[in-house]
């Protein structure tokens, strides 16, 4: 869904990776009603492409977050945007020592009930 979202706003790509393959299927079908597919690359982890994107999405619990933190690193350039969600409010504080090794992480993080978002900008060095 955020990457279809992303598409319809003007994103010319979306790489859409998932270790479910139900969510695979799913995420193509998505891409087919809304008329993304074209512009969607969907795959398991082993399957993506070694590339750097501008801007870096997932929404996932915090434990699976912090475990890709340099992998979700690698996958955004240099001054590149990260947006994560599905983050327990409980739990924020504990990623953001993890990804400030490589983010400037805002200040503010968006909270809706016991869940936040937390988002930056890829370091230079």
């Amino acid at each position: 869904i955020l990457a279809i979202a992303a598409l319809l706003l003007g994103a010319k790509h979306a790489y859409c990776v998932d270790i479910d393959p139900q969510a695979l299927l799913a995420t193509k079908d998505n891409a087919a009603r809304n008329n993304v597919a074209d512009k969607m690359t969907v795959c398991f982890p082993d399957a993506m492409p070694a590339i750097t994107a501008d801007v870096v999405v997932a929404n996932i619990l915090a434990g699976p977050l912090a475990e890709l933190a340099p992998v979700l690193a690698d996958l955004c350039r240099a001054e590149g945007d990260l947006a994560l969600s599905g983050i327990i409010d409980s739990q924020v504080e504990d990623l953001i020592p993890v990804y400030g090794a490589w983010f400037k992480l805002d200040q503010l993080k968006t909270k809706d009930e016991n869940w936040c978002r937390l988002s930056g900008k890829r370091l230079s060095s």
